[in-house]
Protein backbone atom coordinates (compact mmCIF):
# COMPACT_ATOMS: atom_id res chain seq x y z
CA UNK A 1 0.00 0.00 0.00
CA UNK A 2 1.20 2.99 -1.39
CA UNK A 3 1.56 6.59 0.84
CA UNK A 4 -1.28 8.49 -0.34
CA UNK A 5 -3.56 5.26 0.23
CA UNK A 6 -2.77 4.85 3.84
CA UNK A 7 -3.36 9.13 3.74
CA UNK A 8 -6.92 8.30 2.43
CA UNK A 9 -7.67 5.23 4.65
CA UNK A 10 -8.29 7.26 7.85
CA UNK A 11 -10.03 10.35 5.63
CA UNK A 12 -13.16 9.28 8.04
CA UNK A 13 -11.70 10.32 11.21
CA UNK A 14 -10.41 13.52 10.22
CA UNK A 15 -14.21 14.05 8.97
CA UNK A 16 -15.44 12.99 12.35
CA UNK A 17 -13.20 15.07 14.00
CA UNK A 18 -14.33 18.37 11.82
CA UNK A 19 -18.02 17.43 13.09
CA UNK A 20 -17.48 16.67 16.34
CA UNK A 21 -15.45 19.86 17.02
CA UNK A 22 -17.13 22.14 14.89
CA UNK A 23 -20.96 21.34 16.29
CA UNK A 24 -19.58 21.76 19.76
CA UNK A 25 -19.65 25.51 18.97
CA UNK A 26 -23.63 24.92 19.82
CA UNK A 27 -22.91 24.01 22.84
CA UNK A 28 -20.82 26.89 23.47
CA UNK A 29 -23.56 29.41 22.45
CA UNK A 30 -26.31 27.74 24.64
CA UNK A 31 -23.33 27.54 27.44
CA UNK A 32 -24.49 23.90 28.21
CA UNK A 33 -22.82 22.01 30.51
CA UNK A 34 -22.24 18.79 32.23
CA UNK A 35 -20.91 15.58 31.57
CA UNK A 36 -21.71 14.67 27.67
CA UNK A 37 -21.17 17.96 27.17
CA UNK A 38 -17.62 17.97 28.26
CA UNK A 39 -17.33 14.48 25.79
CA UNK A 40 -18.59 16.38 23.23
CA UNK A 41 -16.05 19.14 23.75
CA UNK A 42 -13.52 16.15 23.89
CA UNK A 43 -14.32 14.52 20.44
CA UNK A 44 -13.22 16.84 17.68
CA UNK A 45 -9.57 16.94 19.39
CA UNK A 46 -9.35 13.38 20.56
CA UNK A 47 -10.52 12.33 17.07
CA UNK A 48 -7.77 14.24 15.63
CA UNK A 49 -5.16 12.61 17.49
CA UNK A 50 -6.21 9.11 16.41
CA UNK A 51 -5.92 10.50 13.01
CA UNK A 52 -3.01 11.21 13.70
CA UNK A 53 -2.13 7.82 15.58
CA UNK A 54 -3.57 5.60 12.65
CA UNK A 55 -1.34 7.88 10.27
CA UNK A 56 1.82 7.87 12.58
CA UNK A 57 4.98 6.01 10.49
CA UNK A 58 7.73 7.02 12.90
CA UNK A 59 8.67 9.34 16.06
CA UNK A 60 7.70 12.44 14.92
CA UNK A 61 3.98 10.94 13.86
CA UNK A 62 3.65 9.46 17.37
CA UNK A 63 4.89 13.04 18.63
CA UNK A 64 2.24 14.83 17.20
CA UNK A 65 -0.47 12.00 18.15
CA UNK A 66 0.41 12.66 21.63
CA UNK A 67 0.33 16.37 21.55
CA UNK A 68 -3.17 16.34 20.05
CA UNK A 69 -3.76 13.54 22.77
CA UNK A 70 -3.22 15.95 25.43
CA UNK A 71 -4.68 18.81 23.93
CA UNK A 72 -7.75 16.46 23.89
CA UNK A 73 -7.40 15.03 27.69
CA UNK A 74 -7.37 19.44 28.44
CA UNK A 75 -10.52 20.03 26.92
CA UNK A 76 -11.97 17.46 28.95
CA UNK A 77 -10.34 18.08 32.40
CA UNK A 78 -10.47 22.22 31.91
CA UNK A 79 -14.08 22.04 32.61
CA UNK A 80 -14.88 18.49 33.96
CA UNK A 81 -11.80 18.65 36.81
CA UNK A 82 -10.27 21.67 37.10
CA UNK A 83 -8.42 24.81 35.14
CA UNK A 84 -5.11 23.73 36.88
CA UNK A 85 -4.99 20.20 35.54
CA UNK A 86 -6.40 21.32 32.09
CA UNK A 87 -4.24 23.76 31.66
CA UNK A 88 -0.87 21.20 32.78
CA UNK A 89 -1.90 18.55 30.35
CA UNK A 90 -2.64 21.59 27.66
CA UNK A 91 1.56 22.32 28.63
CA UNK A 92 2.82 18.94 28.14
CA UNK A 93 1.36 19.11 24.89
CA UNK A 94 2.74 22.08 24.33
CA UNK A 95 6.24 20.90 25.28
CA UNK A 96 5.27 17.73 22.83
CA UNK A 97 4.67 19.88 20.14
CA UNK A 98 7.98 21.71 20.90
CA UNK A 99 10.38 19.25 20.67
CA UNK A 100 8.45 17.86 17.19
CA UNK A 101 8.96 21.24 15.80
CA UNK A 102 12.45 21.11 16.90
CA UNK A 103 13.04 18.03 15.64
CA UNK A 104 12.43 19.51 12.17
CA UNK A 105 13.38 22.66 12.12
CA UNK A 106 13.37 24.52 8.69
CA UNK A 107 16.92 24.56 7.11
CA UNK A 108 17.22 28.39 5.75
CA UNK A 109 14.51 31.26 7.16
CA UNK A 110 14.17 34.63 5.51
CA UNK A 111 15.00 37.47 7.25
CA UNK A 112 11.03 38.38 7.75
CA UNK A 113 10.22 34.62 9.22
CA UNK A 114 13.12 34.95 11.24
CA UNK A 115 12.06 38.43 12.53
CA UNK A 116 8.20 36.85 12.85
CA UNK A 117 9.49 33.81 15.19
CA UNK A 118 11.53 36.57 17.38
CA UNK A 119 8.56 38.38 17.95
CA UNK A 120 5.97 36.26 18.51
CA UNK A 121 7.28 35.46 22.43
CA UNK A 122 7.69 38.94 23.59
CA UNK A 123 4.56 40.38 21.60
CA UNK A 124 2.26 37.52 23.32
CA UNK A 125 3.60 38.02 26.72
CA UNK A 126 2.97 41.84 26.16
CA UNK A 127 -0.27 41.38 25.36
CA UNK A 128 -1.10 38.67 28.02
CA UNK A 129 0.23 41.00 30.61
CA UNK A 130 -1.80 43.94 29.49
CA UNK A 131 -5.03 41.77 29.17
CA UNK A 132 -4.69 41.06 32.52
CA UNK A 133 -2.65 43.50 34.86
CA UNK A 134 -5.88 44.70 36.71
CA UNK A 135 -5.78 41.51 37.90
CA UNK A 136 -5.01 39.13 40.94
CA UNK A 137 -1.30 38.82 40.94
CA UNK A 138 -1.04 35.36 40.63
CA UNK A 139 -3.36 34.84 37.80
CA UNK A 140 -1.23 37.73 36.10
CA UNK A 141 1.48 35.30 36.45
CA UNK A 142 -0.07 32.26 35.58
CA UNK A 143 -1.37 33.62 32.26
CA UNK A 144 1.91 35.10 31.64
CA UNK A 145 3.57 32.19 32.17
CA UNK A 146 1.18 30.08 30.30
CA UNK A 147 1.19 32.03 27.68
CA UNK A 148 5.37 32.35 27.02
CA UNK A 149 4.79 28.40 26.78
CA UNK A 150 1.78 28.85 23.70
CA UNK A 151 3.80 31.36 22.31
CA UNK A 152 7.03 29.66 22.24
CA UNK A 153 4.78 26.58 20.54
CA UNK A 154 3.67 29.05 17.77
CA UNK A 155 7.40 30.15 16.79
CA UNK A 156 8.65 26.76 16.82
CA UNK A 157 5.86 25.82 14.78
CA UNK A 158 6.20 28.80 12.25
CA UNK A 159 9.87 27.82 12.17
CA UNK A 160 9.55 23.99 11.07
CA UNK A 161 9.60 22.09 8.02
CA UNK A 162 5.53 22.01 7.96
CA UNK A 163 3.59 23.66 5.88
CA UNK A 164 3.13 27.99 7.39
CA UNK A 165 -0.48 28.27 5.54
CA UNK A 166 -1.62 25.29 7.78
CA UNK A 167 0.22 24.02 10.78
CA UNK A 168 1.96 27.87 11.17
CA UNK A 169 -1.12 29.49 11.02
CA UNK A 170 -2.81 27.06 13.04
CA UNK A 171 -0.31 27.26 16.27
CA UNK A 172 -1.10 31.34 15.37
CA UNK A 173 -4.76 30.61 16.08
CA UNK A 174 -4.45 28.28 18.92
CA UNK A 175 -2.30 31.14 20.40
CA UNK A 176 -5.19 34.01 19.82
CA UNK A 177 -7.50 31.34 21.32
CA UNK A 178 -5.48 31.78 24.34
CA UNK A 179 -5.06 35.28 24.13
CA UNK A 180 -9.19 35.58 23.94
CA UNK A 181 -9.58 33.81 26.90
CA UNK A 182 -7.45 36.43 28.92
CA UNK A 183 -9.22 39.19 27.03
CA UNK A 184 -12.41 37.70 28.55
CA UNK A 185 -11.40 37.14 31.75
CA UNK A 186 -9.26 39.95 32.54
CA UNK A 187 -12.33 42.22 31.88
CA UNK A 188 -11.29 43.79 28.32
CA UNK A 189 -13.97 42.02 26.54
CA UNK A 190 -17.31 40.81 27.31
CA UNK A 191 -17.26 37.05 27.66
CA UNK A 192 -20.28 37.19 25.42
CA UNK A 193 -17.93 38.61 22.78
CA UNK A 194 -15.16 36.15 23.60
CA UNK A 195 -17.42 33.45 22.93
CA UNK A 196 -17.79 33.91 19.54
CA UNK A 197 -14.36 33.29 19.30
CA UNK A 198 -12.29 31.32 21.54
CA UNK A 199 -13.36 27.87 20.61
CA UNK A 200 -13.56 28.58 16.64
CA UNK A 201 -9.73 30.13 16.68
CA UNK A 202 -8.52 26.86 19.18
CA UNK A 203 -10.31 23.95 16.89
CA UNK A 204 -9.72 25.73 14.15
CA UNK A 205 -5.35 25.96 15.31
CA UNK A 206 -6.22 22.27 16.12
CA UNK A 207 -7.21 20.82 12.80
CA UNK A 208 -4.68 23.01 11.08
CA UNK A 209 -1.95 22.29 13.13
CA UNK A 210 -2.82 18.79 12.82
CA UNK A 211 -3.75 18.65 8.69
CA UNK A 212 -0.45 20.18 8.02
CA UNK A 213 1.48 17.79 10.55
CA UNK A 214 0.23 14.33 9.47
CA UNK A 215 -0.29 15.51 5.86
CA UNK A 216 3.28 16.52 5.74
CA UNK A 217 4.58 12.81 7.59
CA UNK A 218 2.21 10.94 5.82
CA UNK A 219 3.16 11.45 2.16
CA UNK A 220 6.71 11.58 2.83
CA UNK A 221 6.82 15.94 2.12
CA UNK A 222 9.23 18.17 2.61
CA UNK A 223 7.36 21.58 2.27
Amino acid sequence: MNEEQGWDRARWLWLAALVGGISFFVAVHQRWDGAAVDLWKTSGVALLAIWAAVNARNADGRLIAAALGFGALGDWMLDAIGLLQGAAAFAIGHVIAITLYLRNRRPVLTGSQRLLVLAVVPLALAIAWALTRHGEAGQMGAAVGYTALVAAMAASAWASRFPRYRTGIGAMLFLASDLFIFAGEGGALSRDVTLWFVWPLYFAGQALIAWGVVGTLAKGARD
